[in-house]
């Protein structure tokens, strides 16, 4: 973290452009104004940070930017490309993303850990209930990481440390759905804006 801070006192007091190259991509968002993605050599995305964090063009992008990663839901597109089907559970696919696939399609449903949203705090937009029964709870201090099933998929989300849920519990928790992301499962590019 001091080297990363130094680094960006020396850019800034230079006013010179830098060319960083790392495989960490704490540093990339932290660092950067704007960022490039490769995966086995090939540009995979091009922006600012944030908007690679919002926006991620493919899964690997959605998997790469993100602490912990994106919760990667395999699926089917249920009736007019509204709903996703997971194997246990179904779910509304976000507004932006309907329309732009059929009925039987097979996608994966990313949806960032801020975006599950537990008991006791308040979501934004349009939301979905969905059940999970608790399997992990990795304390961390100022929050824990919990690790929840729903059908055969687990999704990972963050609690406050004072009220985690315990491990074999069900909790319900809202999927906050203009946040999530809908990428083709075969070609894993991002489908809608």
């Amino acid at each position: 973290m001091e080297v990363r801070a130094e680094i960006k006192k020396l850019q800034a007091r230079l006013q010179v452009t830098t060319v960083y190259v790392t495989h960490d991509q704490v540093e990339a968002m932290t660092m950067g104004h704007r960022i490039a993605i490769l995966n086995a050599g090939k540009l995979q995305q091009v922006g600012a940070p944030l908007e690679v964090y919002e926006k991620p063009a493919n899964l690997f992008a959605a998997g790469f930017i993100g602490t912990p990663p994106m919760n990667l839901v395999k699926a089917t597109l249920g009736p007019g490309g509204n709903s996703a089907r997971a194997a246990g559970f179904e779910m509304p696919v976000p507004a932006a993303a309907r329309g732009s696939a059929g009925e039987g399609r097979k996608v994966v449903v990313g949806i960032r850990p801020e975006n599950v949203v537990p008991p006791g705090r308040e979501a934004r937009g349009q939301t979905h209930r969905l059940a999970l029964t608790v399997e992990i709870i990795e304390v961390l201090g100022d929050e824990v990481v919990i690790h929840g099933r729903a059908g055969e998929d687990t999704l990972v989300f963050k609690q406050d440390p004072h009220r985690p849920a315990a491990v074999g519990s069900v909790i319900e928790v809202q999927l906050e759905l203009d946040s999530l992301h809908v990428f083709d499962a075969e070609n894993e590019s991002r489908l809608g804006s």
